[in-house]
């Protein structure tokens, strides 16, 4: 047998440039109904990938939402489109929020009409207790429609994980952007 790429360490072709892979490929067949094959094969095309890729996307989901309620550590998107106008709905979010402390990675809030607004909140922690925050947010009098993405089995997340250089802190607006509209980094001053 001919030696190659991947006779010693798995390999895989990304878009023009080798990737080395954690994991060797292992085949196995699947059997699927002839309709359910062709519209899965047009999803490919839609994508422009291959079915192995759309096979390991979606094994790969339904792992991670298998692990959900195992506890483990996990990152989400809660996303909520509620009526601003219902008595203190937009306090009680907000006092959550507050609560979770520096569970709340990030926050985005969208005024879509006089009376809706879209809340996007990037969350961490353990996937069971992510998924009873959203439960609970998600009954709220006032949120009209909302789901979560929980991201389970990516490992311990509770390192703060900083881009920053020593001696650089983080600006602190959003306002302070780079011209490339990239946050600008700061070097702290000789009085800090």
């Amino acid at each position: 047998m001919k030696k190659g790429i991947g006779s010693s360490f798995p390999h895989r072709l990304r878009r023009g440039s080798l990737v080395a892979m954690k994991d060797a490929l292992v085949r196995f067949g699947v059997a699927l109904e002839g309709s359910l094959l062709r519209d899965l094969d047009a999803v490919v095309r839609e994508r422009g990938g291959t079915r192995s890729e759309l096979f390991r996307d979606l094994a790969r989901a339904e792992v991670g939402r298998a692990k959900v309620p195992k506890a483990v550590d996990a990152i989400a998107t809660l996303t909520l489109v509620y009526d601003h106008h219902v008595r203190d709905l937009s306090e009680r979010l907000t006092d959550l929020q507050h609560e979770l402390g520096e569970q709340v990675r990030a926050t985005l809030h969208v005024h879509i009409t006089h009376d809706l607004c879209l809340e996007v909140i990037v969350i961490r922690g353990r996937s069971d207790r992510l998924q009873n925050i959203a439960d609970r947010l998600l009954a709220l009098r006032g949120v009209k429609q909302g789901g979560i993405e929980i991201v389970a089995g990516l490992g311990d997340l509770g390192h703060d994980h900083s881009h920053l250089s020593e001696g650089e802190i983080e600006p602190s607006s959003a306002s302070a952007r780079a011209p490339d509209g990239r946050r600008a980094r700061r070097k702290k001053s000789a009085k800090s």
